[in-house]
C-alpha cells in the first residue's frame, strides 16, 4: 500500500530526529473523520494529522452503497455545506486564504457548473436516497480535504497514544503497510480525536446446530452480494434475528430473492418484540434513532405486521418465531435447526482503539481505559496515585470521540428514554456543539 502523504505546505525531510508536533491528531476518516477535519478547520485550528486506511469514505462506501437511507436528501446536503471548508470544497472554491470568510456564493455556484453537489441536490429532497450518494459525497470532502493547507494526511492506523503528564501531550504511534522513510510513524499532538466507528456485533448464539454458518451482516446488506453468496447453493434456509431498521432491510432482500431468482430460499424471522416506527409530530421525531423510518418502514407496515404478514407474498417464504427475552436457548433449540445460515441484526460494536497509555508524574507508564462521555465528548479515565490506590474518576486531556462509535446521547422527547444520536447531520450537530471543548485542551486530571 503506497504512503498517502499529502499536503500543500508538507516540510517533511525523509529523516526526522524528533517526532512533529501536530495540533490534533484525527483517527478515521469515514463521516464522523471528515465532520472532525471539517471543523476543526472551521475553528482555525489547522495543523491536522488525519490517519486512516483507506481514506475512502468509510465503511458506508465500501459496504452500505446499496442500503436505502433513513435520512431526508435535504439533510446530506445541509452536512456538506455545514462548515467553511467543506462549502469551498463543494463550490470548487480555492483556498488560497485558510481564514478568508465565505462569500455569499460558497457551497452554491452561480453558474452551477462546478457545484459537486449538483446531483444530490436534483434528488427528491424530502425523501431518502440510496447510500451510494452521501458516499460518494463523502469521498469528494476527501479528496478535497486532503489537498486543504493544514492537513496532512497519513494511510496507516494509530497503534498507541501515550500521554506525558507534565506537558500534557500526546505521543503516538502509527502503523503503515509502505514502511517508506516518507511515512509519518510517529507524532506528538495536544488533542486526539477518535472518529474509530463500529462494524456489526456478531456473538456466538445461545445454541447453535451443527453446520450452522454465520452470515456478515454487512452482505445481508447488500442484494448484488447476498444474490452472488446464495446463487450457487440449493435450498437454502436463512434465520434472521433481530427487529431494527438493518433487520428489516435484510428481510427485504432475502424475500426479494426467494420471490425471484431463489424460489428455493425460506427465512425464519427470530424477533423479541413488535416492530417500531419513528413517529414523526409537533416539530420533533419520537423513536428518532431507534425506530423504522423510509423504505424500511413503508416494507414493513405493508408486508411484517401481524395484520399484513399473513396476506404478503412474503408469508410464503418466511416463517415469523417471536419469542421473550431470556428464551433464547429454548427458541433456537427448537426453531434453529434445519437452518443453514443466520444473520444477526442486533447492532453494532465500537472498532478497536489504539491503546492508550500514561506516563505520571513518577515516570511510570500504564495502559488506560478511557470511559466517553455522551454528554460533552470527551473522555475519563480511572487516575491513580503514586502509591498506586484507584483514584476519582478525572477527565482524560486532549482525547474526544465523534461519530457511531461515540455519539452524542439524547432523549426522547415523547418516551422520554436515551438514544444515542447516530447519521451524519447528527454527528455535525454534535460537533458544532462540541468543538469549543476540542479546542480548549483541558490540563491533566480536570473535571
Amino acid at each position: 500500500m503506497a504512503s498517502s502523504l499529502q499536503t500543500s505546505h508538507s516540510r517533511r525531510a525523509t529523516t526526522v530526529s524528533t517526532p512533529d508536533t501536530y495540533e490534533a491528531v484525527v483517527v478515521g476518516a469515514g463521516p464522523a473523520g471528515i465532520t472532525a477535519v471539517g471543523n476543526l478547520l472551521d475553528a482555525r485550528i489547522d495543523r491536522i494529522l488525519w490517519v486512516d486506511d483507506e481514506f475512502d469514505g468509510g465503511r458506508v462506501n465500501k459496504y452500505y452503497r446499496e442500503v436505502p437511507s433513513n435520512t431526508k436528501v435535504k439533510l446530506f446536503v445541509d452536512f456538506a455545506t455545514a462548515v467553511s471548508p467543506f462549502r469551498k470544497i463543494v463550490s470548487n472554491v480555492p483556498s488560497r486564504d485558510r481564514w478568508e470568510e465565505p462569500s455569499a456564493s460558497d457551497g452554491v455556484p452561480v453558474d452551477g457548473k462546478d457545484d459537486k453537489l449538483l446531483e444530490m441536490r436534483q434528488l427528491e429532497q424530502e425523501t431518502g436516497c440510496f447510500l451510494s450518494h452521501p458516499a460518494d459525497m463523502c469521498v469528494m470532502l476527501t479528496q478535497g480535504l486532503k489537498k486543504t493547507p493544514g492537513v496532512v494526511t497519513q494511510k496507516g492506523r494509530v497503534s498507541e497514544a501515550v500521554l506525558d503528564e507534565q506537558s500534557s501531550l500526546w505521543s503516538i504511534k502509527v502503523a503503515t503497510e509502505s514502511n517508506t522513510p516518507q511515512d509519518i510513524t510517529t507524532a506528538q499532538t495536544k488533542r486526539i480525536l477518535l472518529c474509530t466507528g463500529a462494524s456489526p456485533t456478531d456473538p456466538p448464539l445461545a445454541y447453535e446446530p451443527e453446520n450452522l454458518k454465520h452470515l456478515h451482516l454487512d452482505t445481508a446488506l447488500s442484494p448484488t452480494k447476498l444474490a452472488s453468496t446464495l446463487a450457487p447453493l440449493g435450498p437454502t434456509t436463512i434465520a434472521v434475528i433481530g427487529a431494527s431498521h438493518s433487520a428489516v432491510l435484510v428481510l427485504r432482500n432475502l424475500s426479494n430473492l426467494a420471490l425471484s431468482t431463489k424460489s428455493d430460499l425460506h427465512i425464519k424471522w427470530f424477533t423479541r418484540h413488535p416492530l417500531r416506527y419513528a413517529e414523526y409530530e409537533d416539530g420533533f421525531i419520537a423513536r428518532d434513532n431507534t425506530g423504522l423510518k423510509g423504505e424500511a418502514a413503508v416494507w414493513a407496515k405493508e408486508n411484517l405486521e401481524p395484520e399484513t404478514l399473513p396476506s404478503s407474498p412474503i408469508s410464503k417464504v418466511l416463517t415469523k418465531i417471536d419469542y421473550e427475552k431470556g428464551h433464547e436457548e429454548e427458541v433456537y433449540k427448537a426453531h434453529l435447526p434445519g437452518s443453514d445460515f443466520v444473520v444477526q441484526a442486533i447492532g453494532y460494536n465500537r472498532d478497536p482503539l489504539p491503546t492508550l497509555k500514561i506516563v505520571t508524574s513518577n515516570g511510570k507508564t500504564k495502559e488506560i481505559t478511557p470511559y466517553f462521555d455522551h454528554d460533552k465528548g470527551v473522555f475519563n479515565y480511572v487516575r491513580e496515585s503514586d502509591c498506586g490506590t484507584i483514584g476519582d474518576l478525572a477527565r482524560l486531556p486532549g482525547v474526544y470521540g465523534a461519530g457511531i462509535a461515540f455519539p452524542q446521547r439524547v432523549v426522547d422527547k415523547k418516551y422520554g428514554h436515551e438514544e444515542f444520536n447516530v447519521g451524519f447531520f447528527k454527528f455535525m450537530k454534535a460537533a458544532k456543539q462540541w468543538v469549543e471543548e476540542w479546542k480548549k485542551v483541558p490540563s491533566t486530571g480536570s473535571s
